[in-house]
C-alpha cells in the first residue's frame, strides 16, 4: 500500500473517530440548558429598556447584527427579525413585558437546529442597573448540541449583546455573575 493511500485512511479514520465522538458526547449532554451573564451598567433602568427596545436602532450599535425588519405583531406581541452580518436571520417575539426590569423574548421558528428564549431582567443597582440575560434553550441536534456547548458555548451570544450594549453607553462592559 502506498503512503499516500495509508495517509488517507489515517485521516479518513481520524475524522470519523472524531465524529463519534462528537455525536456521543452530543447525545450524553441533556437537549435543554440554561446559562445567563450579568452586566453592570451605570445607566437607569429606564435607559436599558429603551435601548433594548428600539429595534430599529439596535444595528448602530450590536456589531453583528446588519439590520431589523419588523414583522408586525402577534397576538397582540411584537415581532421582528435580526438579519445578522453572517447571513443567518433571526425571527423573535416578546412574550413577556414589564418595563422597565423585565422581559422575554422567544425565538418564533421551533423547527430549527436550536429554540428558546431570552429572560432580560433589569435590576437598579446605587450605581446604575444590573442586566441579566438568561438563556434557556433546546437544542435537539446532538452534533449542534456538542457544538453549541463545548466549541461556541452557551454564553457567547449574551456576552457579546452585553458587550454591545455597554458600549453603546460608551462604558467598558464589566460582566459579572
Amino acid at each position: 500500500m502506498s503512503k499516500v493511500k495509508r495517509t488517507l485512511i489515517v485521516v479518513v479514520g481520524l475524522l470519523l473517530a472524531l465524529s463519534l465522538v462528537v455525536l456521543v458526547g452530543g447525545l450524553l449532554l441533556p437537549e435543554e440548558h440554561q446559562a445567563s451573564q450579568t452586566l453592570a451598567t451605570k445607566q437607569s433602568p429606564q435607559a436599558v429598556w429603551d435601548a433594548i427596545n428600539d429595534h430599529a436602532n439596535e444595528p448602530k450599535w450590536r456589531s453583528d447584527v446588519a439590520s431589523v425588519t419588523s414583522l408586525g405583531e402577534r397576538n397582540g406581541k411584537l415581532v421582528w427579525q435580526e438579519n445578522y452580518k453572517d447571513g443567518n436571520k433571526v425571527a423573535l417575539i416578546t412574550t413577556e413585558s414589564k418595563p422597565p426590569t423585565r422581559m422575554v423574548r422567544e425565538l418564533t421558528d421551533l423547527e430549527g437546529p436550536f429554540s428558546g428564549r431570552w429572560e432580560i431582567d433589569i435590576q437598579p443597582t446605587p450605581t446604575g442597573s444590573n442586566v441579566k440575560i438568561t438563556e434557556i434553550g433546546k437544542v435537539s441536534n446532538p452534533f449542534f448540541r456538542f457544538i453549541s456547548k463545548y466549541i461556541i458555548g452557551h454564553t457567547t451570544q449574551m456576552e457579546m449583546y452585553l458587550t454591545n450594549l455597554a458600549g453603546k453607553f460608551e462604558e467598558q462592559p464589566q460582566l459579572v455573575n
